[in-house]
C-alpha cells in the first residue's frame, strides 16, 4: 500500500498519470494566490515532507520488527528513517529534474525565478523534515519512558491485546529477520550491525509505546492541520496548491494504513474489508448522503412531482405554443434591428465544453470574431448553446457586451478579461474536496431568502464569480428583458438529468418549444420528451431566483471535482454535465430552428451555425497498437469513452443534414477549432510530457504555456480562413 502511493506520485510528476486532466502540471507548476513562486513551492515542499515522514512512521510500525538491531540503537526511528530514504530521495531528485525541464520549456521562467522556485521546494521539504525529526530526537531520550507513563498511561492500559500482539510479532521476528550487515549512521558512515541486547523486554515495550505515541501525535497534527485549514477554506490565503492538497490526502491515507497495521496486525486487510462493507451499507441507506443544492431554488416547500406523466402535462401543446409566441416577440425585436429591405443572416453560437480550456478558447474566439465583424456577430446572433466551460466563456462575453451596450466603461475585447477568466480556480476546489465536507453542516449563507450550506458547489461558484470579475452573480431571469429586446442573444443551458437522460433546459425565457418535434407524432403514446423546461418544472420552487452561477455549475459538473446537484423534485433528480448529451450545443440549435423554421426562413437570408470547439472535429486517426491484457479487458469501455465526441459529431451532422430537408433557407457552418497540430512548433523528442500533452489539459487550471497556446490558436491558418468566411457572410 505504501509503494502504491509512491507509484502514484512518480506517475503524476512524470506525466504517466492524469495527463489528459493536467494533473502533472499541478506538481510541476503549482500556484498559490494565483502565482507560481517561492511560496507555492514552499507549501508543496512541506506537504511532501509530511508524506515522507508518514511513510517512515508507517514503515517503522509495520516492518521495524524485521530489523531487530534497530531496537538496540539510540534513537532507532531516526536511524531507520535515514536508511529508509532511498525512495523519497529518488523521488525528490526526479521531481526536481522534471520541474527544471518543465519550467524552462513551458513557462518562460527566468533563471533567478527558477532558482527561487526550487529553493522554496527544498526549504519547505527540509524545514518540515527537520521539525519532525527534532520532535523524534527529543522523544527518543531516556526520560521518554517517564513521559509515556504520564501521557500514554490510559492508552497503554487499554492496549494489552495489541501489546501482546506486538510481543508475539517480535518473537516471530526472531525467525523471520531480514538480514542486514551494515547500516548508515548520522555521520553518513557505514557501520556494522550489532543486535546485542535487542530482545530486552523493557526496551521492546518502551520502543513500542514510543511508536504509538509518536503515531498518535503525528496523526493529530496532520488531521488537525486539515481541519483548521478547512475552517478558513473561503479565505484565499488558506487555499493550498492543488498538488499539496492531493499530497495531504495521500499522507492521511498512509497514516490510516499504518494505523490499521498497528492496531490489527495480520487482520488489517480483513478488518479494512469489513469496515468498507459496513460503510458501503450505511451509504446505501443515505447515512452519509450530502445534498448539493442549486442556489435560489426553494428546498423547503413541496417538491415538484417528476414523472413521465407530470412532465407530459407540463409540456402539453398549449404550453409549447404559449412559450413559442413569447419567443416570437423576441424574434420580431431582433428583426427590427436591421433594415426592412435587408434580410440578415441569423447566427447560432455553439460553444463546446472542456473546462478552463474551453472557457478561455470560447471567450478568445468570440472576442476576435466579434471584433473583426465590427460587432455584427453578436448583433445577428439569436441563441447561444453548448456545455461546460464553453458556456462559461460565452456567458462572460455576453455580459461584457451587454454592459458595454448599456453605457458602462467596459471594453469587451480587452485582454484583461482573458487573463481574469484563465485564472486558476482549481486549488480551492481540490482542497474543498479534501476538507470542505467535514464542515458542511457548520456554515451557511443566505441567497434569495433561503439558506444553503457552504459546500463544494458554493466554493466552485465563488471562484467562478471571481474569475468573471463579479459581473454574473445574478439570477438567470435577470437577462429576460435584455433578451426580449434582442440586446444580446439568449442563452440556453442544458445540463443532463442523470435519472432519465433528459436535458434540463435553463434559460431566462421559457423554452418548452424545444420539444416541438414531439408534436409531429401526436398519436404516439410512448413519445419521450428530450428535455424539461426548468421554469415550468420549478414554478412553485422559486425558478425565478435560480442563480446564474448555479446554472453554469450544473452545466459544468466535472466528474469528481464538481458534485452533482440535487433539485427539489419527488423523486429527487440529480444533474450532471451538459456534455453528456451534447458537448457542442448543435442539437439545441437545431431544435430551436425547427420550432421557428417558417419565421426564420421568411425573415432571414439563412442561418450560420458557428461552432466554437475546443477539439478538432477531424482529428488524426490513431493507429491501433498491440494490446496488453489490461488494454483488451478495458477496450469495450475505453472505446466508447474515447469516441464520445465522435459519436456526438456524427449525430449533430445528421441533425443539420436533416434540417436541410425541412428548412427552406441556406445553412452555413463555421468551425473555430482549438487544434494544436495546426500551429504548434515541433516539440522536442526528449520532452515526452510536452509532446504527449501539447494540447491544453482538460482541467480548471491552465499553465502559462497553455494559456498562450489557446489564445494564439485563433491565428492558425484554418481558423483565419473560417474567420474570413464568417466576416464575408455577415457583411
Amino acid at each position: 500500500m505504501l509503494m502504491l502511493c509512491w507509484i502514484i506520485l512518480f506517475a503524476m510528476i512524470t506525466g504517466n498519470f492524469g495527463q489528459y486532466l493536467g494533473i502533472p502540471y499541478l506538481f510541476l507548476d503549482p500556484e498559490y494566490l494565483n502565482k507560481v513562486n517561492f511560496t507555492s513551492f514552499f507549501i508543496l515542499g512541506i506537504s511532501l515532507a509530511a508524506f515522507t515522514v508518514a511513510f517512515h512512521i508507517t514503515g517503522y510500525i509495520a516492518d521495524g520488527h524485521r530489523f531487530s538491531f534497530v531496537g538496540a540503537l539510540s534513537r532507532p526511528f531516526t536511524k531507520f528513517a535515514l536508511n529508509n530514504s532511498i525512495i523519497p530521495l529518488l523521488f525528490l531528485t526526479l521531481y526536481i529534474f522534471y520541474i527544471l525541464s518543465f519550467q524552462l520549456d513551458n513557462q518562460y521562467t527566468s533563471g533567478s525565478q527558477l532558482f527561487w522556485n526550487l529553493a522554496g521546494l527544498l526549504c519547505g521539504f527540509f524545514l518540515m523534515t527537520l521539525l519532525f525529526f527534532i520532535y523524534f530526537w527529543l522523544t527518543n531520550k531516556d526520560i521518554f519512558r517517564y513521559v509515556v507513563c504520564r501521557i500514554d498511561e490510559k492508552i497503554k492500559q487499554n492496549m494489552q491485546v495489541t501489546r501482546a500482539s506486538a510481543m508475539k510479532k517480535l518473537d516471530i521476528a526472531r525467525k523471520r529477520q531480514v538480514r542486514v550487515d551494515h547500516y548508515l549512521d548520522y555521520d553518513f558512515r557505514i557501520k556494522k550491525v550489532d543486535d546485542t541486547g535487542f530482545y530486552d523486554r523493557n526496551t521492546i515495550i518502551q520502543v513500542f509505546d514510543q511508536n504509538h505515541l509518536n503515531l498518535v501525535i503525528i496523526q493529530l497534527f496532520i488531521v488537525g492541520l486539515v481541519l483548521v485549514l478547512g475552517l478558513f477554506k473561503d479565505y484565499p490565503t488558506f487555499q493550498l496548491p492543488a498538488a499539496a492538497s492531493a499530497t495531504i490526502f495521500l499522507t492521511i491515507f498512509v497514516i490510516i494504513s499504518g494505523a490499521f497495521s498497528y492496531w490489527f496486525g495480520g487482520w488489517s486487510a480483513t478488518t479494512a474489508i469489513v469496515i468498507f462493507l459496513i460503510l458501503n451499507y450505511l451509504a446505501g441507506k443515505d447515512f452519509f448522503s450530502k445534498r448539493y443544492e442549486a442556489f435560489g431554488l426553494d428546498y423547503q416547500t413541496q417538491p415538484a412531482p417528476y414523472s413521465n406523466e407530470s412532465i407530459k402535462l407540463l409540456h402539453d401543446s398549449s404550453a409549447l405554443e404559449a412559450d413559442r409566441q413569447e419567443t416570437l416577440k423576441m424574434l420580431e425585436n431582433w428583426r427590427k434591428k436591421f433594415p426592412a429591405e435587408e434580410k440578415p443572416k441569423m447566427v447560432f453560437l455553439c460553444a463546446s465544453g472542456g473546462g478552463k480550456r474551453a472557457a478561455l478558447w470560447t471567450l478568445n474566439a468570440l472576442q476576435v470574431a466579434d471584433s473583426i465583424t465590427n460587432g455584427r456577430l453578436t448583433e445577428k446572433s439569436i441563441m447561444i448553446s453548448g456545455a461546460s466551460g464553453g458556456l462559461i466563456g460565452a456567458s462572460f462575453f455576453r455580459e461584457l457586451k451587454l454592459r458595454a451596450k448599456l453605457g458602462e466603461p467596459i471594453n469587451p475585447y480587452a485582454a484583461k478579461h482573458r487573463t481574469s477568466l484563465s485564472t486558476d480556480n482549481l486549488n480551492p476546489l481540490i482542497f474543498s474536496l479534501l476538507a470542505n465536507d467535514l464542515f458542511v453542516g457548520f456554515s451557511k449563507f443566505e441567497y434569495a431568502g433561503n439558506y444553503y450550506l457552504r459546500d463544494r458547489g458554493y466554493t466552485f461558484e465563488e471562484q467562478l464569480d471571481v474569475i468573471t470579475e463579479g459581473l454574473m452573480d445574478k439570477p438567470v431571469t435577470a437577462y429576460r428583458e435584455a433578451e426580449q429586446q434582442a440586446l444580446v442573444p439568449m442563452i440556453v443551458l442544458s445540463p443532463t438529468i442523470i435519472n432519465d437522460g433528459r436535458k434540463l433546459y435553463i434559460s431566462a425565457q421559457r423554452v418548452s418549444y424545444l420539444n416541438s418535434t414531439i408534436i409531429s407524432f401526436p398519436d404516439y403514446e410512448l413519445s419521450k420528451l428530450g428535455g424539461v423546461d426548468y421554469q415550468l418544472l420549478f414554478k412553485n420552487q422559486g425558478a425565478e431566483h435560480l442563480r446564474l452561477l448555479s446554472a453554469l455549475r450544473m452545466s459544468a459538473t466535472f466528474p469528481y471535482i464538481t458534485p452533482n446537484t440535487t433539485l427539489p423534485t419527488e423523486p429527487g433528480i440529480q444533474i450532471m454535465d451538459a456534455g453528456i448529451s451534447d458537448n457542442f450545443g448543435i442539437s439545441d440549435a437545431v431544435r430551436f430552428l425547427y420550432a421557428f423554421k417558417d419565421w426564420i426562413a421568411e425573415n432571414t437570408s439563412g442561418i450560420i451555425v458557428l461552432s466554437i470547439r475546443d477539439s478538432p472535429k477531424l482529428g488524426q486517426i490513431a493507429e491501433r497498437k498491440s494490446q496488453t491484457i489490461l488494454d483488451a479487458f478495458s477496450q469495450p469501455i475505453s472505446t466508447v469513452y474515447n469516441n464520445f465526441e465522435n459519436f456526438q459529431d456524427i449525430g449533430n451532422d445528421t441533425y443539420i443534414g436533416f434540417a436541410n430537408t425541412w428548412f427552406s433557407g441556406p445553412i452555413e457552418r463555421i468551425d473555430l477549432q482549438y487544434q494544436v497540430e495546426s500551429y504548434a512548433p515541433i516539440l522536442s523528442q526528449m520532452d515526452s510530457l510536452r509532446q504527449n500533452n501539447a494540447r491544453a489539459s482538460l482541467s480548471w487550471r491552465l499553465t502559462t504555456r497553455e494559456k498562450y497556446g489557446i489564445v494564439e490558436n485563433i491565428n492558425s491558418p484554418a481558423n483565419v480562413a473560417e474567420l474570413q468566411k464568417l466576416k464575408k457572410l455577415l457583411e
